[in-house]
C-alpha cells in the first residue's frame, strides 16, 4: 500500500510542477512504460515504469499490476511468478537462460598471464568493437539449468566464439523452448572476425537436449532470421530478411508447417516489426509502419490449404502501436504512443473497433499542458511523387504570427518517421519552445512500400536531399513561417543530412544541429564496426575504383567535399563511446568549421554511445539544443 501512496504523491508533485507548455525539465520527469505481459490467470497486466532521477543521474524502475480492463494499479515486488514463464521447459525440469562466457584470447594477460596488469587488446580480425564496447573475448551463450539448481548452467554453445542473444540489442526474444521441452531454438550469427562484420546472416539453430546435437534450421537463407516463436499448434515461426548485408530488407513472417516454409507477408508491400499469434493459431497479429504511423495488422494462417492469405490493417490514426502484449477475450493489449504522449498501455476491441487507455502513468503530467497540433501534409517531390510530411505546430498556434521552422532529418537511414515519442528528439518540446517542426517521410522510410524504402541505399545525397528541400520549401510558403529563420537538425543519418545540406542548401538555412552524424564517408568506412551497413548503403569500399556506385558515394555524396561552401553556424554533438558513427566524424566536422571561421560548437559526451541515456547528460543535451537555437535562429 505504501508504494501506491508514493506513486500518487509523485504524480501529484509532477502535476503541480507542470507548466502550460512542455519543457525539457518536465520531459525528464515522465514515466516510461514497458508492458511485461498478461498474468497466468488472464486477469492482470504486468508492467514496469522507469522514471529518471536527475539528481542521482539514474533511472529508477518499479513494477505494477492492473486489471486487464483497466483500473487501479498495484505495486509489486516480485512480478515473475505472476507471468507464464516461457523459459521453463514444458515438463518443468529446466530453465532456459543465457550468460556471458569467456571464449577467446584477446587481452594481453590472456597471452601473458604474468603481465596481469596489462590492458593490451590483440586482434586478428574485425569485430574488435561493437556499438559501445570493445570485444574482450566474452560472448553471450544460451544454456539451461535445473529449475531447483539454477547455478548448474549447461552451455549449449560451449567454446563457440558467437553470440546468442545477439549483440548489442538482442534479448530473451532470441531463444525459446520447443513445445515438447526437448529442444532449444536460438538465434546466432555463426561467423567470427571480419566475416562477422560484413554479414547479417543470422540463423535459427536447434539444440537437442538428448543427443546434444545442434542443427541449423535456416541454412538456405542468407539474411536475418530472428524472433523464433511457436504457434499454438506447434509450428515454428520467425521473422526473415532475404539478403545478406542489408539490415533494412523487407521483414517477413515465416511459418514452418509440415516441413514447408510459408511466407505470410510475401505479397504484402511492407515490412514487419514484430508479431504475435492469436490464441487459436488461425491468425498472426503484427505491427508495422504505414503512412507515417505504426499500426496493428492481422494475417490469416491457411496452412497448406488453398485458402488465400490476406493481410488486413486493423487500426488507423495519428499514433504508433509499438508492440502487442497479449489478448483478453476480444481485446488485444498493446503499447501505444503519439507525438504528444509517451507510450501507455491500451486495449483495442477487435469486434467493436474501439480503443481504451488502460495505464495512466503520465496523465497528471500532461493535464496542464497545452498540446502541440500535428498535421499530416502531402508534398509533391521533384520527381513527381507524393511524400507525407508531418508538421508539428506550437501550442496556442496563431496563423497571424510568424514562427521559425526546423527541418527534422530522421536517422536510420531506413527508420520509420512515425508517431514516435522520443525523449531526446521530442517534437512536442521543440514546438512548445515556439518552433514549427517539419518532419518529412523522405526516401528511405518504411511504411510507404518497399520501393520507397529501398530508394535511399547508394543514393544518400541524391533524391532524398531534394525530398528534404521540397518539404521545407513547401511549408515555408505558408504566411505563418518566417522564411528568414529556418534551421535543419538531425542525428546519425540525419546528422549526415545536416552536414551535407550545410554545403548544399543555397542559403535556405540560418542554423544547423548535427548529432553523431556521418561527415566523411571514407573515414566512416574505415572506422565503423558493422561494415555490412556501409557496404550496402555506400555501395562498397572507397578503394574499388571500378565500382561506380561506391565512387559516386565517396565523391558526390560525401559531405566533406562541400566544406568550402559552408557559411552557416553549426552545433555538433558527439558520443565518445559511439562505435557506429565514431567520434572522428564529429571531430573532423568541428575542426573544419572552426578553421573556416564559422560559428560552431562541439559538445562531447565521454560516457555516451550513439544515444544519450543518462538523465543529466540528457538535460544538458536539451538545454544546449535550445540555447543554440536562441543564439542562431
Amino acid at each position: 500500500m505504501r508504494k501506491i501512496i508514493v506513486l500518487t504523491l509523485s504524480l501529484m508533485g509532477l502535476s503541480a510542477a507542470a507548466q502550460q507548455h512542455m519543457t525539457p525539465e518536465l520531459l525528464w520527469k515522465l514515466g516510461r512504460v514497458s508492458a511485461l505481459g498478461i498474468s497466468k490467470d488472464g486477469k492482470q497486466i504486468v508492467y514496469k515504469v522507469s522514471t529518471p532521477n536527475v539528481e542521482e543521474n539514474k533511472m529508477e524502475s518499479k513494477f505494477y499490476v492492473m486489471p486487464v480492463n483497466g483500473g487501479e494499479p498495484k505495486a509489486v515486488e516480485d512480478y515473475k511468478d505472476l507471468l507464464h514463464d516461457k523459459y521453463i521447459s514444458s515438463d518443468g525440469k529446466y530453465v532456459l537462460t543465457h550468460k556471458e562466457v569467456k571464449v577467446e584470447k584477446v587481452m594481453g594477460k590472456d597471452y601473458y598471464p604474468e603481465l596481469e596488469k596489462s590492458t593490451v587488446m590483440i586482434y586478428n580480425g574485425l569485430d574488435y568493437r561493437h556499438w559501445d564496447t570493445w570485444n574482450e573475448g566474452v560472448h553471450n551463450h544460451v544454456g539451461y539449468a535445473p529449475v531447483n539448481d539454477k547455478d548448474k548452467f549447461t552451455d549449449i554453445m560451449k567454446g563457440e566464439p558467437y553470440d546468442s542473444p545477439q549483440k548489442p540489442f538482442g534479448g530473451e526474444e532470441d531463444y525459446t523452448w520447443s513445445p515438447d521441452g526437448k529442444k532449444i531454438i536460438y538465434v546466432a550469427k555463426k561467423q567470427a572476425g571480419t566475416a562477422y562484420a560484413i554479414s547479417t546472416n543470422t540463423d535459427l539453430y536447434e539444440y537437442n537436449l538428448e543427443t546434444k546435437a545442434t542443427v541449423n534450421l535456416t541454412p538456405n537463407n542468407p539474411g536475418y532470421d530472428t524472433q523464433p516463436a511457436f504457434s499454438p499448434q506447434g509450428d515454428l515461426s520467425w521473422l526473415q530478411m532475404k539478403r545478406d548485408g542489408y539490415e533494412a530488407d523487407k521483414n517477413d513472417i515465416i511459418v514452418r508447417h509440415k516441413g514447408v516454409d510459408i511466407n505470410l507477408t510475401a505479397g504484402w508491400d511492407g515490412t514487419v516489426d514484430s508479431f504475435y499469434w492469436s490464441e487459436d493459431g488461425k491468425k498472426v497479429y503484427f505491427t508495422a509502419p504505414v503512412d507515417g504511423t505504426k499500426q496493428l495488422f492481422e494475417v490469416n494462417f491457411p496452412g497448406l490449404t488453398k485458402i488465400m492469405i490476406s493481410v488486413k490493417q486493423l487500426t488507423d490514426g495519428y499514433w504508433d502501436v509499438n508492440s502487442v502484449v497479449g489478448f483478453s477475450k476480444n481485446n488485444v493489449i498493446v503499447e501505444r504512443s503519439d507525438m504528444n504522449h509517451a507510450s501507455e498501455i491500451y486495449s483495442y476491441d477487435l469486434k467493436k473497433k474501439e480503443w481504451k487507455q488502460l495505464s495512466h502513468v503520465n496523465d497528471d503530467a500532461y493535464s496542464n499542458i497545452t498540446m502541440s497540433k500535428t498535421e499530416k501534409r502531402y508534398v509533391t517531390t521533384t520527381d513527381g511523387k507524393k511524400m507525407l510530411v508531418w508538421v508539428i505546430l506550437p501550442p496556442d498556434f496563431d496563423t497571424k504570427k510568424k514562427y521559425p521552422a526546423l527541418l527534422y532529418c530522421q536517422g536510420g537511414p531506413q527508420s520509420a518517421l512515425s508517431q514516435f515519442y522520443s525523449f531526446r528528439w521530442n517534437f512536442q518540446v521543440m514546438a512548445a519552445q515556439g518552433y514549427i517542426v517539419v518532419a518529412p517521410n523522405r526516401r528511405g522510410m518504411p511504411g510507404h512500400g518497399v520501393e520507397w524504402n529501398e530508394a535511399i541505399s547508394k543514393d544518400w545525397g541524391g533524391q532524398v536531399m531534394d525530398d528534404y528541400l521540397s518539404a521545407i520549401d513547401d511549408v515555408a510558403k505558408e504566411p505563418y513561417v518566417d522564411k528568414s529563420r529556418l534551421g535543419a537538425v538531425g542525428a546519425s543519418y540525419g546528422g549526415y543530412s545536416v552536414f551535407y545540406l550545410a554545403g548544399n542548401h543555397n542559403g535556405r538555412f540560418k542554423t544547423f544541429i548535427a548529432h553523431d552524424g556521418v561527415f566523411n564517408l571514407q573515414s566512416m568506412y574505415g572506422t565503423t564496426e558493422e561494415v555490412f551497413f556501409t557496404n550496402w548503403d555506400s555501395g562498397g569500399p572507397y578503394w574499388e575504383k571500378d565500382n561506380a556506385a561506391a565512387q559516386k558515394t565517396y565523391s558526390k555524396f560525401n559531405p566533406i567535399n562541400y566544406v568550402d561552401k559552408w557559411d552557416t553556424p553549426i552545433l555538433i554533438y558527439q558520443g565518445d563511446k559511439d562505435f557506429r558513427v565514431p567520434i572522428g566524424q564529429g571531430q573532423e566536422a568541428f575542426q573544419a568549421a572552426q578553421l573556416r571561421g564559422i560559428k560552431s560548437r562541439f559538445i562531447v559526451f565521454p560516457d555516451e554511445n550513439h544515444w544519450v541515456l543518462k538523465p543529466q547528460n540528457g538535460m544538458v543535451w536539451q538545454r544546449e539544443f535550445f540555447k543554440w537555437l536562441k543564439e542562431t535562429l
